[in-house]
């Protein structure tokens, strides 16, 4: 197989990362996928940049023993905690792309002087890269972050679009630290399954910058400078999770738009 036709790697540790890969799907669907969440592991947020690194380096190895071309960390948190060793890892086998750099380089690009919040797990938070990535190379963007730990949790177990998620998303909103923010940046890929609600809260007077998007017009745009772009149209779409949740294939449906064959694998006693 020539390595354009290999397939794109992606991980999260649930459901999140399947809002990436379906705008991947939308954007370039002659692309085959390859996703991994690691349900038996989530949240990745609170826990500590090593065990984070080591599970997203054994997801990957795995990711990698499957030939994909790329890798894409669709997790905020192994983002800012296992980005460098799983390049590292990747060598000049597969290409690896992570969520957090796409947004940083879209708000410096469309943004000049702006008050910027930025939710996440509490891993992300506390790494503070954010702040760190944009400060460097815009002073005059002010940004303030927050940790929600309860948003991942809450859409795992399907709490969306009903009374609890949002007292939980006003709960959270309405802190001082979001106060007079004009853009928002939805640091987890768990969020864009609850950006609706979170525009409503603000009556839509904000702008909430959705990743997923963002991160798959990168990856085409690094598949076409790379020339790794697949021009067949016969794409292959797998799913594999460390321990089966019913909610997974309701929200793989949402970006899918048909049943997907979910498999379980789990490697960690290897």
């Amino acid at each position: 197989m020539e390595k354009a036709g290999q397939p794109i790697g992606i991980f999260d540790s649930g459901v999140g990362g399947l809002t990436v890969a379906g705008a991947i799907k939308r954007l370039l669907p002659d692309e085959s996928l390859i996703y991994f969440g690691d349900t038996a592991h989530l949240p990745y947020g609170d826990k500590s940049k090593e065990t984070v690194t080591h599970y997203s380096e054994r997801i990957a190895g795995y990711l990698l023993s499957q030939n994909c071309k790329m890798i894409v960390i669709a997790c905020n948190t192994a983002s800012a905690n296992a980005y460098e060793s799983v390049v590292k890892l990747a060598a000049d086998k597969a290409i690896v792309v992570n969520v957090i750099d796409p947004v940083i380089d879209h708000i410096l690009a469309v943004k000049t002087k702006s008050s910027i919040g930025v939710i996440g797990t509490k891993g992300t938070i506390n790494s503070a890269t954010y702040e760190k990535k944009i400060s460097r190379r815009n002073t005059e963007l002010r940004v303030v972050s927050m940790a929600t730990p309860l948003f991942v949790p809450m859409i795992e177990e399907g709490f969306i679009f009903d009374d609890i998620s949002n007292a939980i998303i006003r709960s959270y909103l309405s802190k001082d630290q979001l106060k007079d923010i004009d853009t928002l940046i939805l640091g987890c890929t768990h969020y864009p399954i609850i950006k609706n609600q979170i525009d409503r809260f603000y009556n839509f007077r904000i702008d909430v910058i959705d990743s997923s998007k963002i991160v798959a017009m990168h990856v085409r745009e690094v598949l076409y400078r790379n020339h790794l772009n697949n021009i067949n149209n016969n794409p292959s779409y797998s799913f594999y999770v460390s321990d089966y949740t019913d909610f997974f294939k309701t929200v793989s449906k949402l970006f899918f738009e048909e049943d997907v064959e979910l498999k379980k694998l789990n490697f960690w006693n290897g």
